[in-house]
């Protein structure tokens, strides 16, 4: 199903000339070789270009539409026109000077297949350069030695005759295509992606820029071990892929992770997204309204236009009509040493995404605090709220992440991790943020239980509510207001010594809490005897709403319910004096 989306995609972006047909693909190049009809190397050029790469304008290398790469491990393949010292020269740094050698001998090779019976210029100076030159004359050789150190370093290089280009002449790109076409001496079956009787592809081109993968590109399919095949069949024959599914699906996941733009990391797990058309409007949207992306749109139009994509009704963005039935596809993939992991794969609706994101939304929303940045919050900082922030390492967990985007995008149960990872870091720190409160509501929203009832699982403060765990969370944030109110500028209050057991047994604590808090407003009666009035007030109505006697225990559930009663008085109590 993925290889078949990312195919079809390919020939979406084809046929918008948005990517180069089979056999062709892009190519870091550093430098360009300069020959002349006899095939003799006259000069070395850099292509590099200035490129912004974070916040620093360096030289990199550019990218060329070129015949595409071969994958290669540990084995012995060249490419066409383009490649770096070791088979173009039969030099490189890794003193190895026999397997250099091969190289180079494979590199030409590889050229008398294609060019032997092209008659251009361009042709038969490319040959006569691979039939002439001596690698161990390489290191010692005018042109060479001056860029030498650079030359070794695995840069790519491509040729130049004539002024122009040589992969740029059609007679050799004809060439090319005829014979990167040609079924040659692998397998042949039917391919699982077109269906089709093929050449069957035994190892795929490598995956770019997926996060944590290795920078010379990972497998997607592949198979390393005796263990993963079967009937005798070897690498990827166990999972036939003609030769063009191959290069198309690569293609295609190749040009989505190439723009960072439309490229999201959450944990480990690098994603991308596309329409089943091909527009980049979807994606910008998407990335917009799920992850917070920076848009010129600003947060309240976001919300508007998701809000009309949910309802169906048609929605401009980017200048682009969003149609709420297109398809729409959602890839995460995580790395694995050499190869790629899937973490998940959806496909639905446009519509169908944006109305479970916005359901996800409405049972996340809670009363934020005045200096919060963010109106909805976006997934990554829910995640955070399961991180220890002080930590080195300050990623969620890969599968809590993939969980928790299935969950969301899909609309089904959030997982019993992220409850734990919230709780783990509420008992930890002491500290309800508004991220670990929506996390609490929209949990027990969706993840229903009957020792929390939706009556605490509001937006705000529900005074109306008789629940016991909630009004004791309430109460908690009252004394512990009141001690501050008592001690200004108090560095430890009761939050910080008595918050868990408060939760956990509030029969042995909150009796200790009261008398302390009479305590502390006998100190307070002087200087303030309003605020006095205001507080008894407020704790006689809550113990009033408690029954005869505190719980000896609560349960997790239970605890939860505190934990947003404490939030919604808390942020209550602020809210009130920004009125004042």
């Amino acid at each position: 199903m993925i290889l078949q989306a990312l195919t079809e995609y390919y020939q979406t972006l084809n046929r918008t000339g948005k990517v180069v047909g089979p056999g062709w693909g892009p190519v870091k190049v550093s430098y360009a070789l300069y020959i002349n009809s006899e095939g003799e190397l006259e000069r070395i050029v850099s292509v590099k270009t200035e490129q912004i790469i974070g916040k620093k304008t360096v030289l990199a290398p550019r990218i060329f539409s070129l015949p595409a790469p071969v994958k290669r491990a540990s084995n012995i393949s060249a490419n066409f026109l383009c490649d770096h010292s070791g088979y173009i020269f039969g030099v490189d740094n890794k003193d190895k000077p026999k397997r250099a050698n091969e190289c180079f001998e494979a590199c030409r090779e590889l050229h008398e297949d294609i060019l032997n019976d092209i008659e251009t210029p361009a042709a038969k100076a490319v040959l006569s350069f691979f039939r002439k030159w001596d690698p161990e004359q390489t290191r010692d050789h005018p042109v060479v030695s001056e860029l030498l150190p650079d030359i070794l370093a695995g840069e790519n290089l491509i040729f130049r005759y004539n002024g122009r280009f040589v992969h740029e002449e059609p007679e050799i790109a004809d060439a090319w295509n005829r014979y990167y076409g040609s079924d040659g001496d692998g397998p042949r079956g039917v391919c699982l992606v077109t269906g089709e009787l093929t050449s069957i592809e035994s190892i795929h081109p490598a995956i770019k820029n997926v996060y944590g993968a290795q920078s010379s590109g990972a497998a997607l399919v592949s198979f390393n071990a005796p263990a993963f095949c079967s009937y005798g069949k070897e690498q990827n024959l166990n999972a036939p892929t003609g030769k063009y599914a191959a290069f198309a699906y690569t293609s295609a996941l190749n040009y989505l992770l190439a723009h960072k733009e439309n490229v999201h990391r959450v944990g480990d797990c690098t994603i991308v997204c596309w329409s089943e058309n091909g527009q980049d409007a979807y994606q910008n949207f998407f990335g917009n309204a799920f992850f917070a992306d920076q848009s010129p749109y600003s947060e309240a139009d976001i919300r508007s236009m998701v809000k009309k994509v949910c309802a169906g009704q048609p929605v401009i963005y980017d200048e682009e009509k969003i149609d709420s039935n297109m398809e729409f596809y959602i890839l995460g993939l995580s790395p694995n040493a050499a190869r790629l992991s899937v973490r998940f794969f959806l496909r639905n609706s446009f519509g169908a995404f944006m109305r479970n994101m916005q359901e996800h939304y409405d049972r996340l929303e809670i009363i934020r605090p005045s200096y919060e940045k963010y109106e909805s919050l976006p997934v990554w900082r829910l995640l955070s709220e399961t991180v220890n922030q002080n930590s080195r390492d300050k990623a969620a967990s890969p599968d809590l992440a993939g969980e928790v985007l299935r969950a969301i995008l899909n609309n089904t149960r959030y997982p019993a991790t992220l409850l734990n990872g919230v709780e783990l870091r509420i008992r930890a720190e002491r500290n309800i943020t508004r991220g670990r409160a929506a996390i609490l509501k929209a949990y027990y929203l969706k993840n229903n239980h009957p020792d929390i009832p939706k009556e605490v699982l509001t937006v705000s403060l529900n005074p109306e509510s008789k629940n016991v765990p909630y009004n004791l969370g309430r109460l908690f944030s009252v004394l512990e207001a009141i001690q501050s109110a008592a001690n200004p500028g108090i560095n430890t209050t009761i939050k910080d010594k008595y918050f868990n057991s408060a939760s956990a047994t509030p029969s042995a604590i909150f009796p200790t809490l009261v008398n302390l808090a009479q305590k502390h407003l006998k100190k307070l009666s002087s200087s303030n005897p309003g605020l006095v009035i205001f507080y008894n007030k407020q704790i006689t109505e809550l113990i009033s709403k408690l029954g005869e006697e505190y719980p000896n225990r609560m349960n997790l559930q239970q605890q939860g319910a505190f934990q947003i009663g404490y939030y919604h008085q808390t942020q209550d109590r602020f809210e009130k004096k920004e009125e004042k």
